[in-house]
């Protein structure tokens, strides 16, 4: 065992050549996680949003790597990770900024899915 989490249940890779056309094809709540291998608190958020995705059937977690996938990083406008950001019916709606405990997260959101959509950063 490397202590590696295992991937997220329910997510999907996405890149630059992908990212746009696969969330505005995407129904209902997406967060898009920006990460990282070495990132410590990324594993934290990882084994958040597995636990989140076993109350919330309606989300859809999508995975970006930072290190890989810099043209996205650049565009989202990431300097800290991890990043995340919550889209609703293919829209962007804003960041999740919230501390990583699961109830406040799946309130938070909530609370930012239902925010008019905003243009992306």
């Amino acid at each position: 065992m490397t202590g590696e989490t295992p991937p997220l249940k329910r997510y999907n890779i996405l890149t630059q050549f992908d990212f746009h056309h696969r969330l505005g094809q995407t129904p209902g709540i997406a967060v898009v996680y920006f990460t990282s291998t070495g990132c410590a608190a990324c594993r934290h958020w990882r084994d958040l949003l597995q636990r989140l995705l076993k109350r919330r059937l309606d989300i859809r977690i999508f995975e970006v790597d930072a290190a890989q996938d810099q043209a996205l990083t650049r565009e989202f406008e990431v300097f800290h990770l991890p990043a995340l950001y919550v889209f609703n019916d293919g829209s962007f709606r804003g960041p999740l900024q919230c501390e990583a405990r699961l109830d406040i997260v799946d309130a938070t959101i909530d609370a930012v899915a239902a925010l008019p959509p905003q243009d992306m950063p």
